[in-house]
């Protein structure tokens, strides 16, 4: 019976947050932010493969924060690359064989400096991937001007984390542009451009924040009691 795989990315350097510590690794009140992406991809019913891109040097202290909250389950830890790409690319590849067995026929890809996403918001990408090929995250932006300085008045949204794709489509995506040295900024960039599937919006909100700076840190902890119920 088919599944999901969850690929959480944790392979930044988290630079622009300071410290000597990769971000995702930094205390987000009982635990360190990247736990909360983790818990939410096992709280999913069907997850059949979660794995874990990170910085070689970050290996053993992510597997040490992850380890407590695993239970019984397995998690796959892999090496990013050098870029955002290169690091889902490195985890589509340990997905391939159970993918072509069907083992697997959705995967789910987020950004683990994301620790507000919730399982709602999981579940949903994933049910939305299986009925129409595609889903991401989109969430309204607004005060937007134009260069004129006159207000933006189209809708506008953007587009975050977690995304889910046909595992099929997103592998033969990823093939393909490993052949064509094409990079995209995220993973619905490439399968767009690959595999041509319809990718659902949908809807999420400004609470599912990525830490960048110092101060997401403290903001994400004050608004976790907001979080959408799991």
């Amino acid at each position: 019976m088919s599944g999901t795989a969850a690929i959480v990315l944790a392979a930044g350097s988290g630079t622009r947050v300071g410290g000597d510590v990769n971000k995702v690794l930094l205390p987000l009140l009982d635990v360190p932010v990247l736990v909360w992406s983790v818990r939410d991809a096992l709280d999913l019913s069907d997850l059949r493969r979660l794995v874990l891109v990170v910085r070689p040097g970050d290996r053993a202290a992510v597997e040490a924060a992850v380890a407590p909250h695993l239970g019984d389950r397995e998690v796959l830890v892999v090496d990013g690359g050098a870029t955002r790409h290169q690091s889902e690319w490195a985890a589509i590849r340990v997905l391939a064989e159970d993918i072509a067995a069907g083992a697997v026929d959705v995967v789910v890809v987020h950004d683990g400096a994301r620790p507000l996403a919730g399982t709602r918001l999981w579940r949903s990408v994933v049910d939305a991937a299986r009925g129409t090929g595609g889903a991401i995250p989109v969430v309204r932006v607004e005060g937007l001007v134009h260069g004129d300085l006159t207000p933006v008045t189209d809708e506008v949204g953007a587009v975050q984390t977690p995304q889910a794709f046909r595992a099929d489509d997103l592998l033969s995506s990823y093939r393909a542009a490993a052949a064509d040295g094409f990079e995209g900024t995220d993973t619905a960039a490439c399968v767009t451009t690959y595999a041509g599937v319809a990718v659902a919006a949908v809807p999420s909100t400004s609470l599912n924040l990525k830490v960048t700076f110092p101060e997401d840190v403290a903001l994400a902890a004050g608004l976790s009691a907001s979080r959408a119920p799991r």
